[in-house]
């Protein structure tokens, strides 16, 4: 079997800005739960048989308290948060499973029921449908893959490596250095992509990078600054990876049987 695991909160605000309003019989904007359902709907119909749906029933989460700069509710538009709710009963009642987050956010739901459906012996392929980079550190060879469903394109490890220049188990030491600014957090400075990919290409993870550039085999330019630039924000880097990486110690389910469509 293949199971599905999708972004609920990157559907909802796809769909939001995707499509004209449209109210239900109470006078609720409802347009993107419509939007969603229909094609939740339509990858059922296609085929899919196990599905997991996660939402980020409230913005917030753990790491608000651990970097208070970090992605919150403001400025997302009040009739949109107040769609969650109604996707997740929408989905509900049509026999999907739901996973409603709140001190964890939706991206920690979907890395945890990746690893968990992975470990099943009857699941061929875990399918994560999203286009956020904090995912692609849940990818594993070609049994976890990362699917943008707007694009079409699908990221197994080699895919991963292809776009980020680091394998998915530096993807959290990665977007420490780069930053993420959909989550809030900047990187640090100097720390782009390109001299952050030939790094962690060497060295895998921030512990391992030397603290003495001249101690670097790596062709990158300005390495002394970059050195420095770590060697200072060392506890700050941390703190970011620590930001980026998922939580997949959270129970979902008991068995993978749980997410057949109902």
């Amino acid at each position: 079997m293949e199971v599905h695991l999708i972004d609920g909160t990157y559907e909802l605000f796809r769909h939001y800005y995707a499509l004209p309003s449209a109210r239900d019989q109470d006078g609720r904007e409802a347009a993107a739960v419509r939007g969603v359902v229909v094609s939740v709907q339509g990858m059922i119909s296609a085929g899919a048989t196990h599905v997991g749906v996660a939402t980020d029933h409230v913005i917030e989460s753990f790491r608000n308290r651990l970097w208070p700069e970090y992605k919150t509710g403001e400025g997302v538009p009040a009739d949109l948060l107040a769609q969650f709710p109604l996707l997740e009963e929408a989905l509900s009642v049509a026999g999907v499973v739901v996973w409603p987050m709140v001190e964890f956010e939706a991206d920690d739901a979907l890395a945890a029921a990746a690893a968990a459906a992975a470990a099943d012996t009857r699941v061929e392929r875990v399918i994560i449908c999203t286009p956020d980079k904090d995912l692609a550190q849940s990818v594993r060879g070609t049994r976890i893959v990362q699917l943008n469903r707007r694009t079409r394109v699908t990221y197994d490890e080699d895919g991963v490596i292809a776009k980020f220049g680091v394998p998915p188990g530096s993807i959290p030491d990665y977007l420490a250095l780069v930053g993420d600014a959909a989550d809030g957090y900047p990187g640090l400075p100097g720390w782009g992509a390109k001299s952050t990919a030939a790094v962690l290409a060497r060295y895998g993870h921030l512990e391992s990078i030397p603290e003495n550039w001249q101690e670097w085999h790596v062709n990158v330019a300005n390495r002394g600054t970059l050195a420095r630039t770590l060697s200072r924000e060392r506890d700050r880097a941390v703190l970011f990876r620590t930001l980026a990486t998922l939580r997949t110690d959270i129970t979902l389910f008991d068995d993978v049987e749980q997410l057949r469509v109902s």
